[in-house]
């Protein structure tokens, strides 16, 4: 994907979304924390949303305001009766929670349950992360219908995380799993000037040093510039930098 695209998918909210796992929010409470799920999601590339049994019923215009420009996501979601219904169609559930430790389900940290999905949903699996509601969690009864619990590694002493909390960090490890990268600043745009460029700057800067009497002594010359022509040349000056900087050493001899 080149630059403009990546852009592109910042202003649409929609150019950069991939096959991933579908999140499935059992009984939440507060359409405001649906709505920040969405955001979590669409933020890193995901757009699959189930709801189970919401308290308030569905749709929710708490929850449509507060998904802000997440608006596919809460446009799309499905509301269904039960757990089961939800997870019918799926060939792999993980479950967040830190309640069950009685039980024998594997425990996968949240990267490593993005990737364990990531090559699932490569080979065509449906793949979901089940989350539960606001005052209580999964029960242990959602919780063991999972093929894995997913573990957050939280403060043991602060262990709470509120359900967009944990929608944000799930969606964070499927984004780097996805091989999702930062979007390109401008600089990143520019390449290098050419050496022609960089050579002319730092002739231009030599003589302004030698005349201000900065290679003193004479037999220590050689190691300064040096040490000031390979720190120039690790900067990676780009054409427009080099023309600034002329100009300041220009400014500076003038005076």
């Amino acid at each position: 994907m080149n630059v403009a695209q990546q852009r592109q998918g910042r202003r649409d909210g929609q150019g950069a979304l991939t096959p991933g796992p579908l999140f499935i929010l059992v009984e939440p409470q507060l359409g405001e924390n649906i709505g920040a799920v969405a955001r979590a999601m669409l933020n890193f590339g995901l757009s699959r949303l189930r709801l189970v049994n919401p308290r308030d019923g569905w749709p929710n215009p708490a929850a449509i305001a507060m998904a802000s420009g997440a608006s596919p996501v809460v446009d799309s979601a499905r509301v269904l009766d039960t757990t089961d219904a939800a997870i019918g169609d799926c060939n792999y559930v993980l479950a967040t929670t830190a309640r069950p430790r009685e039980m024998l389900t594997p425990v996968l940290s949240p990267r490593a349950a993005a990737e364990e999905m990531k090559v699932r949903i490569e080979r065509g699996e449906t793949c979901a992360v089940l989350f539960g509601g606001e005052r209580a969690g999964l029960s242990n009864e959602d919780a063991a219908r999972a093929d894995a619990i997913i573990s957050i590694p939280v403060n043991p002493a602060f262990a709470s995380l509120n359900l967009a909390q944990a929608a944000l960090v799930v969606s964070y490890e499927w984004a780097l799993a996805d091989g999702r990268a930062s979007f390109p600043s401008d600089l990143d745009e520019e390449a290098p000037a050419p050496k022609s460029d960089l050579e002319g700057f730092i002739t231009h800067l030599f003589s302004a040093l030698d005349e201000a009497g900065y290679f003193f002594p004479q037999e220590k010359r050689s190691v300064k510039e040096r040490n000031l022509r390979v720190a120039l040349t690790r900067a990676g000056f780009t054409e427009g930098e080099i023309r600034t900087l002329r100009g300041v050493v220009k400014s500076l001899t003038r005076r």
